[in-house]
């Protein structure tokens, strides 16, 4: 598992992980947001009348209204991005990680803005209802003709690609990472098997999908709500219990911008291009701006022109990123969790092995190995058989943890101290090891969240908000993303394979649920950029186009709704 784990970090690093890919997500944001003069802060009040269906006329096709399509669309992007991938971003990236995901998520609400409005207008009828997406806007507009009047039907085959991308995604964002942080967190709170809690949320979200997007949105519309007040009374629980720590943090997301954020605690620091990469990666993984989801949701809501449904869509990065992500930052930073060390079972692909002797208290040593982690240098890896006895490594070795020096480390068969050898190659413990690893390291993704909700007025109970949140926020978002996934099965096959795709799709969250977490996380950062990349090239293609739609809604506007005040 961790030789495939590096495979897909290589992957991962040559595109989502990569500095250009980071450069043309921000960049289209930027543009856009100049471009078009600022629209996520001059139509942000505007959006709010219209969703509340200030605007919508009786004979409006579509088959959601524009609330409906909003839930929807948060429900895809709330979820474990809002509680795992923000603990998940600390992790890697300091405190300053969280800056970066603030910045996404403003320039993203202009991305969303765009690709809603001008999936929105290119959406069609299909034999169940609407459907729309970037791929029909690619369909449509992509295609070049040359001087000779042929056309090159390059907007076929983008659309097409961003179709096939969408379906992986909706395992790689929608589905595996999803059921796999509530298997865990539901696991660390209550003692449940990981494959029990798959099975049962399995069976009913296969209820749900079945239903189509009807039943989709009737779902979501309830739950969206509810989930955001329980999980946001408990996060201001902790938050307020360490109201001491509020200024610190907010100084520490913005103080390490431009440097990174140093060593504290067992957190080894990280430099500005950790905390900047992690940051905007784990930013779209949240809100999801520029990947092209989100207008498939939009499409089917009920609204005569795509710029209206578009404002709506401007709403969404900002609950999502710069409310409820902000909030699970200063969960982590005002507790102190993040930079904590708890006894945990150690996952194989979190371990590193050095093959000398390193010392935490060392300065030098430590220095040496943050080094290491960040990428500036390398140290020897250790190769070889480990020697255990009574559950302690004998070997002059030093295990790194989760980016951290593991203390206390035990190892385990069954429920006995294990006395023998572990296989260890560059680093790495052979994936075939049958031994359990226990020891203190810092945590990360959903449980780093989930112990940090201890540290306030609920106490241990804290920790019952993260996974009854962490249940709703997940398994919402796994029923958008399974109509995200049927909407490109329809696009690519026809709806007679919709029933297909869902059958493999809720196959699929079952057997997440027991998976490896860190290569699910580097799987879903690869389905992401394979869907943005495309969608982004095409709204940027598209961009006269849609600063004339744009114009085009408000001189109509203007002229239907006289007594009406505007941004414009």
């Amino acid at each position: 598992m961790r030789e495939l784990n590096e495979i897909l970090n290589q992957i991962d690093g040559a595109i989502g992980g990569s500095s250009w890919f980071v450069y043309l997500l921000l960049g289209t944001g930027l543009f856009f947001t100049i471009y078009l003069k600022f629209p996520q802060i001059r139509y942000f009040r505007f959006a709010l009348r219209v969703v509340k269906g200030k605007f919508d006329k009786a004979d409006d096709e579509g088959d959601a209204s524009h609330f409906q399509a909003l839930a929807t669309a948060l429900s895809g992007t709330v979820g474990t991005g809002n509680i795992g991938g923000v603990a998940l971003a600390v992790h890697l990236g300091g405190p300053a990680a969280l800056f970066w995901m603030l910045v996404t998520a403003m320039l993203g609400m202009t991305t969303k803005f765009v690709e809603v409005t001008l999936s929105h207008k290119y959406r069609e009828k299909v034999g169940d209802g609407i459907s729309g997406g970037p791929m029909y806007y690619m369909k449509k507009r992509l295609n070049i003709t040359t001087k000779s009047g042929k056309v090159i039907k390059t907007g076929y085959f983008m659309g097409g690609l961003f179709a096939i991308a969408t379906i992986m995604s909706s395992f790689g964002t929608g589905n595996l990472p999803q059921i796999n942080n509530i298997a865990n967190s539901v696991f660390t709170t209550f003692g449940v098997e990981q494959w029990i809690t798959g099975a049962v949320l399995a069976v009913l979200l296969a209820a749900v999908i079945l239903g189509g997007i009807k039943r989709i949105v009737k779902v979501t519309e309830k739950i969206v709500p509810f989930m955001a007040v329980v999980y946001l009374l408990g996060a201001l629980s902790v938050i307020f219990y360490n109201a001491e720590n509020i200024f610190p943090s907010i100084l520490a997301i913005f103080g390490d911008v431009f440097t990174g954020s140093a060593a504290m605690g067992g957190f080894l620091g990280a430099n500005l291009a950790f905390a900047f990469n992690r940051g905007v990666n784990r930013g779209l993984f949240s809100n999801e701006a520029g990947q092209g989801s989100a207008p498939i949701a939009h499409s089917a809501a009920r609204a005569h022109e795509p710029v209206s449904e578009g404002m709506v869509a401007i709403l969404e990065p900002f609950i999502d990123t710069i409310i409820i992500c902000t909030i699970t930052g200063l969960v982590l930073l005002s507790s102190g969790a993040w930079a904590k060390k708890y006894e945990n079972e150690i996952q194989y692909s979190d371990i590193v092995v050095l093959a000398d002797v390193y010392d935490e208290a060392d300065e030098d040593d430590k220095r040496t190995v943050r080094n290491h982690m960040i990428q500036k240098e390398s140290v020897p890896l250790f190769s070889g058989n480990l020697n255990v006895e009574e559950g302690i490594v004998q070997n002059g070795v030093t295990i790194i943890a989760a980016e951290s020096f593991a203390e206390n480390v035990k190892i385990r068969r069954g429920d006995k101290l294990y006395s023998g050898t572990i296989n260890v190659l560059n680093g790495s413990i052979a994936g075939d090891s049958d031994v359990t690893i226990i020891g203190k390291s810092l945590l990360h993704s959903a449980p780093l969240t989930t112990v940090a909700f201890n540290e306030g007025y609920f106490g241990d109970y804290g920790k019952y908000i993260v996974s009854i949140g962490l249940i709703l926020f997940a398994f919402s978002t796994a029923i958008s993303w399974s109509y995200y996934g049927g909407r490109a099965t329809t696009y690519l096959f026809g709806t007679k394979y919709i029933i297909v795709y869902k059958i493999i799709y809720v196959a699929g969250f079952f057997v997440a649920s027991f998976a490896d977490t860190t290569i699910i996380w580097t799987l879903a950062n690869i389905t992401i950029a394979l869907m943005t990349i495309p969608n982004l090239i095409g709204i940027l293609i598209m961009h006269r186009e849609m600063k004339q739609t744009v114009g085009d809604y408000w001189k109509d506007f203007k002229l239907e709704w006289p007594n009406e005040k505007t941004p414009e």
